[in-house]
């Protein structure tokens, strides 16, 4: 099923999907299913395009969250699947967790493997967690987990975060914010965001969420404008740290959207970093080298 299908296919299945009120999804576990693709090959066109999207430089390794564009259909079409418990449309991407463990470089075919990890009840609904794995010749070299959200009324207090993922020794859970009240990291630029993004990087990335492209698609989603991609977001602060491309764990919360058009606020210190607009962050993160708690 190619990746306009399947998007058509999980929005006409949504409507069936829906959690009752203060209830558990139907299925009480992911399907567990995965795909995996062989010999994915980069197309450099698609690559430049992307890196120019994000602010990345137009040569040298792959940037860091590229995988995860690669990966994006087979993602798509496990979430639209009639066994995924979950509606897609209006499943939000609440954070993500990426570990490269070494660089990649644009000629390299890889190996992708996506699969529905699981299920977690979360104080506005049910998340599922979403990894993707990629190889080259055996090799391990990228990873990654997210989660997506689908919001529903949930009964009683909201449920603990899980425990971070066993391969990293992290302390806080990968999809936990930072605290509302920390204080604000040092600015470091600021970025005009135009109304058109969302639609462009729809183009380069293949994401074509209706809530990113136009305001009469936002519209019935709850947002009176569209939104930027978290993708985006988390890439071009990514391009703005100059990330080293060596062994690296980056981990970001997508806390707030941004409405198109925006001015928005780059922060970092250490190996935080955050987007914001006034006093309302949209993105928190931390890079650290892969391997180190």
């Amino acid at each position: 099923m190619n990746l306009p299908l399947a998007l058509a296919a999980g929005a006409l299945r949504s409507p069936f999907k829906r959690p009752a009120p203060g209830a558990a999804p139907a299925g009480a576990t992911a399907p567990g299913r995965r795909l995996t693709e062989a010999g994915v090959r980069i197309d450099p066109a698609r690559l430049a395009a992307y890196a120019r999207a994000c602010g990345f430089p137009g040569r040298g390794p792959v940037p860091l969250p590229y995988p995860h564009v690669l990966a994006f259909p087979a993602a798509l079409r496990l979430m639209a699947a009639r066994d995924f418990p979950l509606p897609l449309l209006g499943l939000v991407h609440t954070w993500i967790e990426v570990t490269q463990h070494r660089p990649l470089h644009p000629w390299e075919p890889l190996d992708l493997t996506v699969r529905v990890a699981g299920l977690a009840p979360h104080r506005r609904g049910t998340e599922a967690t979403v990894t993707t794995e990629a190889h080259v010749a055996g090799e391990p070299v990228w990873e990654s987990r997210s989660g997506y959200l689908a919001r529903h009324r949930t009964p009683g207090p909201a449920p603990h975060p899980p425990a971070p993922h066993p391969s990293t020794s992290r302390t806080a859970a990968p999809h936990s914010p930072a605290p509302a009240t920390a204080p604000p990291l040092p600015a470091r630029a600021e970025w005009h965001l135009p109304p058109g993004l969302g639609r462009h990087y729809a183009r380069v990335s293949g994401d074509r969420n209706p809530i990113h492209l136009h305001p009469l698609t936002a519209r019935p989603f709850g947002h009176p404008r569209p939104i930027a991609h978290g993708m985006w977001t988390f890439a071009r602060c990514l391009a703005e740290r100059d990330t080293d491309p060596q062994a690296v764990y980056v981990r970001a919360a997508f806390t707030a959207p941004v409405p198109l058009p925006a001015t928005v606020t780059y922060a970092a210190s250490g190996p935080a970093f955050q987007l914001r607009s006034g006093d309302r962050v949209h993105l928190t993160g931390t890079v650290t080298s892969a391997g180190r708690p």
